[in-house]
Order: C-alpha cells, then structure tokens, then sequence
C-alpha cells in the first residue's frame, strides 16, 4: 500500500526543491534501502526526517551522486567521506590520490586479465572434452 506522501511524491513535478522519499532514491539511483540507510548512519547523507520517513532534497540527492561517483571510481566510503566536502560539490581529491587510485585501478585490472585468462582456459578445455565425448557418442550411435 502507497502512503498518501508517497503518492503527492510521485505525481509531483521533478524540480530542484523537491523532497524525493527513499523508495525514489533508491528507484533513482539504483542503490538499496539498505544502503541509503547505511550512507545515513555513516553520516554520509542527511535525510529530512517526518516520523519514521527520509525525504531527499536537491542538496542530499548531489551529496548521493558524489558519493556513488566516487565508488564507481574505486574509493572506499571511509575513503569518499574524507574527500566529501562540508555541504555540496565535487570530491576534494588531491593529485597523489588520483594517481594512486590510478595504479591501483590498474592493478585490479591485471589481477582481472589474469583471472579471465584462466577461466577461458578451463572453459576451452571443458568444451574440448564435451566436443571429444559428443563425437564419441555419435560413432557409437
């Protein structure tokens, strides 16, 4: 059942002032609840609070898209909520940071290249054995 609010919500024009409920935070963004309500407990994200509600303004929803810029560039959350800045913007980074997370990111990915190699490899001799015993079957058929 949709709650009154979350109804005005929905059918509300998308505007700047707009308070958004964590359902359409979480819709929006693509993230959990569970992480919404996590980000909160971090002290990541303030959420306006009515009851048991979290409603979202324009300041919040920029503070989120921060934040998950800054996971999709490979930054822990201890490490996002240090370069966070006091109210909204970008993430305070610094150069050695950047270059570090730079040869880090790279790392992870040869650690990646390396782990895809060997399962193709296992794959192709699956598929090899599977191809050896399917000729097998059908010169005995």
């Amino acid at each position: 059942m949709t709650s009154h609010m979350d109804q005005n919500a929905q059918n509300a024009p998308e505007s700047a002032d707009r308070l958004a409920t964590i359902g359409e935070l979480a819709r929006r963004y693509r993230v959990t609840l569970r992480a919404l309500r996590f980000y909160e407990d971090r002290g990541l994200i303030k959420p306006t609070r009515y009851g048991t509600g979290r409603f979202y303004d324009a300041q919040a929803r920029a503070r989120l898209e921060t934040i998950l810029k800054g996971k999709k560039l490979g930054f822990t959350l201890t490490q996002i909520a240090a370069m966070l800045p006091q109210e909204s913007g970008p993430l305070q980074l610094e150069e050695q940071q950047v270059a570090r997370q730079i040869a880090e990111l790279e790392r992870k990915r040869e650690d990646l290249d390396q782990a895809i190699a060997e399962l193709r490899k296992t794959h192709n001799a699956m598929a090899n054995r599977d191809g050896a015993s399917d000729a097998s079957l059908r010169a005995a058929g």
